[in-house]
Protein backbone atom coordinates (compact mmCIF):
# COMPACT_ATOMS: atom_id res chain seq x y z
CA UNK A 1 0.00 0.00 0.00
CA UNK A 2 1.44 3.32 -0.87
CA UNK A 3 0.69 6.52 1.39
CA UNK A 4 0.69 10.26 -0.72
CA UNK A 5 0.52 12.97 1.71
CA UNK A 6 -0.11 16.54 0.58
CA UNK A 7 3.06 18.97 0.43
CA UNK A 8 3.05 22.51 -0.27
CA UNK A 9 4.93 23.70 -3.64
CA UNK A 10 7.57 26.21 -2.38
CA UNK A 11 9.60 26.48 -6.01
CA UNK A 12 9.50 25.55 -9.47
CA UNK A 13 13.13 25.39 -11.53
CA UNK A 14 13.32 25.88 -15.22
CA UNK A 15 13.30 22.02 -15.46
CA UNK A 16 10.11 21.66 -14.01
CA UNK A 17 11.40 20.53 -11.14
CA UNK A 18 9.17 21.48 -7.67
CA UNK A 19 10.66 21.69 -4.01
CA UNK A 20 7.76 20.50 -1.75
CA UNK A 21 7.27 21.21 1.78
CA UNK A 22 6.05 18.37 4.05
CA UNK A 23 5.62 20.23 7.40
CA UNK A 24 9.38 21.31 7.49
CA UNK A 25 10.74 18.61 5.17
CA UNK A 26 11.46 19.12 1.67
CA UNK A 27 11.48 17.57 -1.14
CA UNK A 28 12.01 18.04 -4.80
CA UNK A 29 9.54 16.28 -7.51
CA UNK A 30 9.15 16.31 -11.25
CA UNK A 31 6.23 18.68 -12.22
CA UNK A 32 5.80 17.18 -15.59
CA UNK A 33 2.74 15.09 -15.02
CA UNK A 34 1.06 17.87 -13.81
CA UNK A 35 1.35 20.61 -16.09
CA UNK A 36 -0.70 23.17 -14.14
CA UNK A 37 1.04 23.00 -11.16
CA UNK A 38 1.89 26.04 -9.63
CA UNK A 39 3.82 27.55 -6.76
CA UNK A 40 1.38 27.68 -3.98
CA UNK A 41 -0.21 24.84 -4.40
CA UNK A 42 -1.22 21.68 -2.32
CA UNK A 43 -0.01 18.40 -4.19
CA UNK A 44 0.40 14.79 -3.47
CA UNK A 45 3.82 13.10 -4.82
CA UNK A 46 4.23 9.28 -5.54
CA UNK A 47 7.90 8.22 -6.46
CA UNK A 48 9.30 11.72 -7.09
CA UNK A 49 6.52 12.78 -9.45
CA UNK A 50 3.27 15.25 -8.24
CA UNK A 51 0.29 13.28 -9.33
CA UNK A 52 -2.52 15.65 -7.97
CA UNK A 53 -2.98 18.88 -7.34
CA UNK A 54 -5.37 19.56 -3.78
CA UNK A 55 -7.68 22.40 -3.16
CA UNK A 56 -6.12 23.58 0.41
CA UNK A 57 -9.21 22.70 2.40
CA UNK A 58 -8.79 19.14 1.19
CA UNK A 59 -5.08 18.98 1.95
CA UNK A 60 -5.38 20.52 5.31
CA UNK A 61 -8.63 18.32 6.61
CA UNK A 62 -5.63 15.10 5.19
CA UNK A 63 -2.76 16.91 7.15
CA UNK A 64 -5.00 16.99 10.27
CA UNK A 65 -6.23 13.14 10.16
CA UNK A 66 -2.82 12.09 9.79
CA UNK A 67 -2.01 14.12 13.12
CA UNK A 68 -4.64 12.46 14.98
CA UNK A 69 -3.52 9.15 13.81
CA UNK A 70 0.04 9.61 14.92
CA UNK A 71 -1.34 10.69 18.14
CA UNK A 72 -3.04 7.77 18.97
CA UNK A 73 0.08 5.87 17.83
CA UNK A 74 2.16 7.66 20.29
CA UNK A 75 -0.51 6.81 23.20
CA UNK A 76 0.04 3.66 22.07
CA UNK A 77 3.72 2.95 23.42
Amino acid sequence: MCIAVPGKVTVIDDLNMATVDFGGTTKVASADLVPDVSVGDYVLVHAGFIINVLDEEDARETLKLFEEYMGMMDQEQ
